[in-house]
């Protein structure tokens, strides 16, 4: 059995790559693990964490911290993709399961929208980690997002 391929998705707002863009960059967590945005496309985006011992774990390992805030970065903005403007994008609750050890020169978390509502959104994350060219699916993530209308992304003062 094969698997289907994503839905196509139209957005509702045509900057939805800017508006998502900005957002990433107003995150102060992202830049202090070294996180980057890869692709952005309507309901998937990629972040990739580049490897540093500040992000790994006793053995030498990305930390699961690490995999799981890149993982829910990922989702939530795969789901921003598809929200109107004037909206934000919170995270209602995800689960990760990581299946194998994160070792390697980066990490890509790949976010795809399942179900985008008009409230909530179902994201499904895939994290692999690559070494040399053989990337390795390390983690797997579902992750519910919420659609806050009529609030700005914007960081809010108070």
């Amino acid at each position: 059995m094969t698997a289907s391929p994503p839905p196509a998705f139209t957005p509702p707002d045509p900057a939805f790559e800017t508006k998502v863009r900005e957002s990433f960059a107003r995150q102060p967590f992202m830049a202090t693990l070294g996180a980057a945005l890869g692709a952005v496309v309507p309901g998937r985006v990629e972040v990739v964490l580049p490897f540093d011992e500040g992000v790994t774990q006793q053995h030498g390992f990305f930390h699961g911290g690490a995999i799981g805030a890149i993982a829910d970065t990922a989702g939530g903005y795969a789901a921003f993709t598809l929200f109107p403007p004037n909206s934000t994008v919170l995270t209602v609750e995800y689960k990760i399961n990581i299946m194998a050890p994160g070792k390697g020169e980066r990490l890509i978390a790949v976010g795809e929208v399942t179900r985008s509502g008009r409230t909530l959104t179902i994201v499904r994350v895939d994290v692999y980690v690559q070494a040399g060219e053989a990337r390795t699916h390390c983690a797997t993530a579902t992750q519910t997002l919420i659609c806050l209308h009529g609030k700005s992304d914007a960081r809010s003062e108070g």
